[in-house]
């Protein structure tokens, strides 16, 4: 099993921009988010590509907000109370597996199965689970 770990805030993928004429681009902050990410990952992982089918399973941990109670805050670092607004956690999901594709996996299509969760922490992050099936 292949574990990366993202430090910093999750940032979901954007839809791109079409421009009436000219090519379609991605604005920030998922242009600058996506190029971290690839760097941090080939920081982590330095084999060739998996070819297989794949698990992959993603955690994305956000910080809690400044303005809840300590009782409510200690209730969302213990799991109890769970992150329930936007980004959309597909958006988060695409964000991170468009950075993988070519680095730990040849292309997105081998991913067969997926888990994913939000959770608060006081260390926001993404932990990357990879396993060839």
């Amino acid at each position: 099993m292949i574990k990366l770990t993202i430090p910093g805030v999750p940032v979901a993928a954007s839809r791109p921009q079409v421009p009436r004429f000219g090519s379609p681009y991605y604005k920030e902050p998922y242009k600058s988010y996506k190029k971290a990410v690839r760097k941090v990952i080939e920081e982590q992982y330095a084999d060739e590509p998996v070819r297989g089918a794949l698990c992959v399973q993603i955690k994305f941990y956000r910080s809690v907000q400044k303005s809840v109670s300590k009782v409510e805050r200690q209730r969302r670092l213990s799991g109890l109370h769970r992150p329930t607004m936007k980004p959309d956690i597909d958006n988060l999901f695409k964000a991170v597996t468009d950075a993988c594709t070519g680095i730990v996996w040849k292309d997105d299509n081998q991913i067969v199965s997926t888990k994913s969760d939000k959770f608060y922490s006081e260390v926001p992050r993404v932990e990357n689970y990879v396993e060839e099936l």
